[in-house]
């Protein structure tokens, strides 16, 4: 089969659709697909290019968008034409988006013209988007609401729709009415289990993500604050994003040194993985994760977890098993789960053991077959004569 897939975000923008995206590519090829990826150029001009798994990488005229520099934004001019010569050039038999912005509009609508059956992927959460435009708090629900319409009317030309986990789900539904499937993004777990675990020195509080306000990462750092000064425990956070020079001056005016937080910024997939490794707690502040990925890859890596109780993330952490849940903003509730576990590592060994059960079904293995029998039926659909949209039985993911 030749899948073609298009998204509006895609590394090197570093968020967890874009690295979904590219697992989800080259874990295709990896199969024996051949798979076109289109995408917005991170560097303005347009292109092509075949990646290091042989994805062929169609790159669309792009600009940088002021208030998210690291998002480039396809060209809306012009833009449904260039889709539909991609798609007449590479004749896909299924189309897979990740997005309902431009570029996957685009490619929707022109898909839906030639009858060519779509999966449709929903990583949208408002707040994400919200957060990097000139939008006052008064507009915010207007705003969100006019992002869920746009979903709305691109998905509902989809064949069949999913969304990372059954929160999205249900939150696309009661936003759009448009029913979805649960598929987990999903990690490579053998690859992360594999990473050596570092006991010696002080433990670590990891956080790896974007640092843009959604992650609320002034709960992390406060709670590093409010730790006992006898207690041995560093956060390295690992990132960067809009809210950085924010964090750094609170972590300043806290007196929190470099023996208590660290700003590595954005760093080499090896030192990542070396940061998982020598990390001994997990923890993820953000209120507006659809599934969270790094959290998915902490979990696979040995290490318990504490998270804000919001959106997803519970259906990952499971209070007093793998982990605790805090809420959102309630600094001193995460100091005293930090507490607990930096003071004990036969409790942190033993909810890392837990981690290790409750990521078992989000294998990227599984992922990659779910999303295999979605298309060889959107497929079957594609040869047949109509080109209204017709939903396919949900797959069990």
């Amino acid at each position: 089969m030749r899948i073609l897939i298009g998204t509006d975000t895609y590394p090197p923008t570093v968020n967890g659709a874009a690295q979904f995206t590219r697992r989800l590519a080259q874990g295709l090829a990896g199969r024996g697909y051949e798979v076109q990826l289109a995408c917005p150029s991170p560097v303005g001009a347009p292109g092509r290019m075949i990646d290091e798994a042989g994805v062929v990488v169609h790159r669309f005229h792009a600009f940088r968008y002021a208030g998210y520099q690291d998002f480039p934004v396809a060209v809306p001019a012009g833009l449904r034409a260039e889709a539909g010569r991609l798609l007449d050039e590479t004749r896909p038999d299924a189309v897979h988006v990740q997005s309902g912005f431009f570029l996957g509009r685009a490619l929707v609508l022109e898909a839906r013209r030639r009858g060519i059956g779509i999966v449709a992927t929903n990583h949208l959460m408002p707040a994400n988007v919200l957060d990097h435009l000139p939008c006052p708090p008064a507009l915010r629900p207007a705003a969100a609401a006019a992002l869920w319409r746009g979903v709305r009317q691109v998905y509902l030309q989809a064949d069949a729709v999913t969304s990372p986990t059954q929160k999205a789900v249900d939150l696309m539904y009661a936003h759009t009415g448009i029913e979805g499937l649960a598929v987990s993004n999903g990690v490579d777990l053998e690859s992360y289990r594999r990473i050596p675990r570092v006991t010696a020195g002080d433990p670590v509080v990891l956080f790896v993500g974007r640092l843009d306000p959604e992650k609320h990462l002034e709960d992390a750092i406060t709670a590093m604050a409010l730790l006992p000064d006898d207690l041995p425990g560093r956060l390295d956070i690992v990132g960067a994003g809009s809210a950085r020079t924010e964090w750094e001056r609170l972590a300043s005016n806290l007196d929190l040194g470099p023996d208590r937080v660290r700003f590595l910024g954005k760093v080499p997939d090896a030192e990542l993985l070396q940061a998982y490794g020598r990390a001994a707690v997990f923890a993820m502040p953000g209120t507006a994760e659809l599934q969270s990925l790094v959290t998915l890859e902490a979990m696979a890596t040995g290490m318990p977890v504490v998270a804000a109780d919001a959106m997803a993330l519970p259906h990952l952490v499971h209070h007093g098993e793998n982990g605790f849940l805090y809420e959102p903003g309630d600094a001193i509730a995460l100091a005293g789960h930090l507490t607990t576990l930096l003071g004990d590592p036969g409790l942190r060994r033993q909810m890392a053991r837990a981690g290790h059960r409750i990521v078992e079904p989000h294998g990227f293995a599984r992922t990659l077959d779910t999303f295999e029998g979605l298309y060889q039926q959107v497929r079957r659909l594609t040869l047949l004569p109509s080109r209204t949209p017709r939903r396919i039985p949900a797959l069990t993911a």
